[in-house]
């Protein structure tokens, strides 16, 4: 799901963007927003991530990474300036105000994953007053073909999976503490086969 979450999420624009922001580039949905956005040929792939993660995200072919631990990255703005046509936002915690600055000024899509009523509101608000810099909370709905296609990508080769861990089903909970810990780097995984340690 999160690679078809991440795929969604690039699509909600209204056109091809050329320059894609992707918050938290580290998560789980994240580093397949960062591979998924550079194989389509965009521009300008920037992603932000902690500073441990910074390697791995370049690694992902992102162009630019932002340690969010900065200036610049809490900012959403890196060296080189670019603004941006497309945010894929998989964080929770930054309001409206923080994108807009960032975004193109012809105008822009920010897809909040993880949206709330005050991002539903300010949606509602931009659609009604037409706006070009606009908030799109994430509404997904899988598709198989949709789902084939990218599973398609990852037998290829193209996209890989990043995992962080791997938990038996019996200490599923410890995997969920982690997730909640918001400190993962990638998928955490559970295996619902007979448990091995």
């Amino acid at each position: 799901m999160a690679v078809r979450t991440a795929r969604v999420g690039l699509d909600a624009g209204d056109g091809p963007a050329k320059n894609v922001l992707v918050t938290t580039a580290s998560g789980g949905v994240g580093t397949f927003a960062v591979q998924l956005a550079s194989l389509a040929g965009h521009h300008h792939v920037t992603g932000t991530c902690g500073a441990r993660n910074l390697d791995l995200i370049r690694g992902l072919d992102a162009d630019e990474v932002l340690d969010y631990g900065t200036s610049e990255g809490i900012a959403l703005r890196g060296p080189s300036g670019r603004k941006h046509d497309a945010v894929v936002h998989c964080a929770e915690g930054f309001p409206w105000s923080a994108f807009k600055p960032v975004l193109a000024d012809k105008g822009g899509v920010v897809v909040d994953l993880t949206p709330r009523i005050a991002s539903v509101a300010v949606a509602v608000l931009h659609w009604l007053c037409f706006s070009k810099k606009r908030l799109v909370p994430l509404i997904l709905s899988p598709k198989k073909q949709d789902m084939d296609a990218l599973m398609g990508l990852v037998v290829q080769g193209k996209i890989r999976t990043v995992v962080d861990s791997r938990y038996p089903l019996s200490r599923a909970h410890e995997g969920w503490a982690k997730s909640m810990s918001g400190h993962a780097t990638g998928k955490i995984i559970v295996d619902m086969v007979k448990d091995a340690e």
